[in-house]
């Protein structure tokens, strides 16, 4: 009998080798004239393979560099530039270090040398400079109020690019007058540019009345002198960058529902912009699997039902776990008993949340098997502990870092009669 889990793993897989930074950043110095002094800075969880892409493609041209990316995320040395690893999603003295070390390799340049500036997602925790006034600790602590409260990536970015150096177009103007082509993995829905790590590199659209209205829909209680930046404005015009987006969730979305016909299942992409708690979103995919077992609408079974997206997670307990990881244990209850369903939402960066795992995997018995266990899903979803949840029916998915980062990819598989009888 064929495997529906079988086949969810491969389509995790390849679709995340598709989004591999390598040969995208290659076709790009292809288009780009970067002159014979180039300077690199790579940031994010991916920056690693787009650095080392960079390096093996313009050889003896890079004069210098440092590369910036979470811990584990590093495969080794690059002849010729420095790789730093630092902390994520919370800044540490790693990330001031190594963030000083990029500023300091960009001043003083002129217009005859261009910063080539390899941007991938994690780049607002990995690449942090506090301003004046604000120390690394206020940064840590903004930064986890931010992610406790449960605001967007676009929310949070609003605020910490006014408590930095290099955000928010500033680095852009630390580079003046050298040119900067910045390459960007996206992992913002919609692909902000000046959202992504927080825009280092591009003009803000963000304005101080939008961080008032941040402030005031979470009732942040922020400090003085928190409070006293946030109302300095960031550059809104930048006329020495040209940027280029090489990555997004749509590209993966895209490869996977490829795969997914291949693999012989009717496919559709739904959305690539999910953004709501991962908990409604777990309860929604199930409604739809139920819906599809039914009914067999929208499609016709055997069927693959693509998202792609970014859900929240309300930190309320003090359990162990990760958007994804909470999004399938909620929807497991939903699919109980249904035989030839498979819900699976994984990280394309192979890390969810605090956690070793990239995210999980649920079917029809997994709920019972919990009970079984012990577990009340409940329970675990009160506690924000998906991750022991799952660890306990074996439906944890661990890739290890991939080396990109592009939202999350989360599909539901449901089989034919041949599949589920």
């Amino acid at each position: 009998m064929k495997s529906l889990k079988e086949d969810a793993f491969r389509i995790i897989e390849d679709s995340i080798s598709s989004v591999l930074p390598e040969k995208a950043v290659e076709q790009e110095f292809k288009k780009l004239d970067l002159g014979d002094k180039i300077y690199l800075v790579a940031i994010g969880k991916a920056a690693w393979r787009m650095a080392r892409s960079a390096k093996d493609h313009l050889k003896g041209r890079i004069k210098g560099g440092v590369v910036i990316t979470k811990y584990g995320h590093s495969q080794g040395p690059i002849d010729g530039l420095e790789v730093c690893e630092a902390g994520h999603p919370i800044p540490d003295e790693n990330t001031i270090n190594a963030t000083k070390k990029a500023v300091n390799l960009v001043q003083n340049l002129s217009k005859d040398d261009t910063v080539l500036f390899l941007v991938s997602g994690g780049g607002s925790a990995l690449f942090e400079l506090p301003v004046e006034g604000v120390s690394l600790e206020d940064i840590k602590n903004v930064t986890d109020m931010l992610l406790r409260c449960g605001a967007n990536i676009v929310e949070i970015n609003a605020i910490r690019k006014r408590l930095s150096q290099v955000k928010g177009g500033k680095f852009a103007q630390l580079v003046l007058p050298a040119k900067v082509y910045s390459l960007v993995l996206s992992d913002v829905l919609g692909d902000r540019l000046d959202s992504i790590a927080s825009g280092p590199a591009y003009p803000d659209s963000t304005t101080v009345g939008d961080v008032e209205k941040i402030i005031k829909k979470y009732d942040l209680e922020l400090p003085d002198n928190i409070l006293e930046k946030l109302k300095e404005e960031t550059p809104k015009r930048l006329y020495n960058v040209e940027t280029r987006i090489i990555g997004s969730v749509s590209k993966v979305c895209e490869s996977a529902e490829k795969i997914a016909r291949k693999l012989g299942y009717d496919s559709l992409i739904l959305t690539t912009t999910l953004d709501c708690e991962a908990k409604e979103a777990g309860l929604f995919l199930a409604s739809i699997a139920r819906e599809e077992m039914e009914k067999e609408r929208p499609l016709k079974r055997p069927c693959a039902i693509i998202l792609g997206g970014e859900t929240i997670v309300r930190v309320k307990g003090k359990g162990k776990g990760g958007r994804n990881q909470e999004l399938v244990l909620s929807a497991a209850r939903g699919i109980r008993n249904y035989p030839g369903v498979v819900i699976v939402s994984v990280g394309t960066d192979g890390t969810d949340g605090p956690t070793d795992a990239a995210g999980g995997i649920v079917d029809g018995q997994t709920a019972i098997m919990l009970e079984e266990a012990g577990i009340d899903i409940d329970d675990a979803l009160d506690d924000n502990d998906s991750y022991h949840a799952l660890q306990a029916v074996g439906s944890l998915i661990k890739t290890g870092p991939t080396g990109t980062n592009v939202n999350d990819l989360i599909f539901i598989l449901c089989g034919g009669a041949e599949l589920h009888s």
